[in-house]
């Protein structure tokens, strides 16, 4: 997450500390939206894990394929 932070600091001109509250606000928003296998795997992703970015994916690709239809 510390990089998502550093990406917001910089490409808003905000400081750090205000960016990592920024950034905090809106993760907490989605991980509510989300299903919570979906929410751990998005906490996950955003704290570094290497192989979280591919389980989410598929987890999503899984959940879509079977509203249209596939297994």
């Amino acid at each position: 997450m510390d990089e998502l932070v550093k990406q917001v600091a910089d490409k808003t001109g905000i400081n750090p500390d205000q960016a990592k509250a920024a950034v905090a606000v809106v993760v907490a928003h989605i991980k509510e939206k989300l299903p919570p296998a979906l929410a751990e795997q998005v906490e996950s992703l955003l704290s570094g894990n290497p192989g979280a970015a591919q389980e989410l994916f598929g987890s999503v690709a899984g959940k879509l394929g079977g509203l249209f239809g596939g297994k």
